[in-house]
């Protein structure tokens, strides 16, 4: 099986990219679902979140009480913390799923996660994918979205590094620069070099 990173900004299209790649036949990952699944899944990450963020960071159903934990985090300065207790266990969970999708069939893994390039196990992947739109797209598109305002996701993009700056660690790099459906053609293509390499 081929194992894909891939990457970009809020708003440039990756998750478009990786809607093209599903229907084409890939195994999809979400780094943000998957470590919200770890969270309730992997009990040793259960009692360390309970130790350091307390017992209200799971319902009594033993949900994870996002909104809670949100604040925690993101308000009070403390993503770090909460970061350092999942970002490690991330890799081998990552290894097992795409092993558990080549057993199934999968001919491509895709791993979506806007932190890829700073993660320290870049060597599980085949290839390292970019996606980049030019901001005014992006803050448009995020915009109608999520239904925010455009200081909301300024701010959000301001927290993402520069993806411009990263080209040169990626192996393709797809520009979202024409409509829904150049993208779409352009996934395709790069789709195709997968399953051909």
């Amino acid at each position: 099986m081929v194992i894909v990173g891939i990457t970009g900004g809020i708003g440039s299209g990756k998750s478009t990219v990786c809607d093209v790649w599903k229907k084409e036949g890939a195994y999809i990952l979400n780094a943000d679902e998957f470590a919200k699944q770890l969270m309730v899944d992997n009990d040793e990450i259960r009692s360390e979140i309970k130790a350091a963020f307390g017992p209200e960071s799971y319902t009594a159903e033993g949900e994870l009480n996002r909104k809670f934990l949100s604040e925690e985090a993101f308000e009070k300065g403390r993503v770090d913390e909460l970061n350092a207790i999942i970002h490690p266990r991330l890799p081998a969970a990552v290894r097992e799923r795409m092993k558990e999708a080549a057993e199934k069939g999968y001919k491509v893994g895709v791993y979506e996660a806007a932190l890829l390039l700073e993660s320290d196990h870049l060597d599980l992947f085949d290839y390292l994918v970019l996606v980049l739109a030019d901001e005014k797209r992006r803050l448009q598109w995020v915009k109608e979205r999520d239904e925010a305002s455009e200081k909301q996701v300024k701010s959000r993009m301001n927290k993402q590094r520069n993806f411009e700056n990263a080209v040169s660690q990626a192996d393709i790099v797809i520009r979202n620069e024409g409509t829904l459906e150049d993208l779409k053609k352009k996934a395709e293509v790069v789709f195709n070099k997968f399953l051909h390499s």
